[in-house]
């Protein structure tokens, strides 16, 4: 899960949590989520979006599918750091039950 993170976002691990670096759009999800199919759930079950630099409801569909993918495995996934704008957007799309 490399990559320019400025151009492309990744998923990195930090110790037993995922941190999320980059842009996360509709020109990137595909890949991002691609690239984080090959990598275990990360052991703690957190993802941390605070370096995020760029996002729009792609997305959530990224976050809400890494979600589905956890439930899938029998574990859970808690999000931190996702920027207001996306819970915003997750409320708007009904979906903000799913994103936790």
């Amino acid at each position: 899960m490399s990559g320019d993170a400025q151009a492309t976002g990744t998923f990195t691990t930090e110790g037993d949590a995922w941190r999320f670096d980059g842009a996360l759009t509709f020109d990137d999800a595909a890949a991002v989520f691609g690239a984080s199919q090959g990598v275990a759930l990360p052991a703690g079950g957190v993802v941390d979006f605070s370096r995020m630099t760029r996002a729009d409801s792609a997305a959530l569909a990224v976050v809400i599918a890494l979600k589905r993918r956890a439930t899938a495995e029998g574990r859970t996934l808690s999000v931190e750091n996702l920027p207001q704008s996306l819970r915003s957007l997750a409320v708007v799309y009904g979906v903000d039950d799913l994103i936790g």
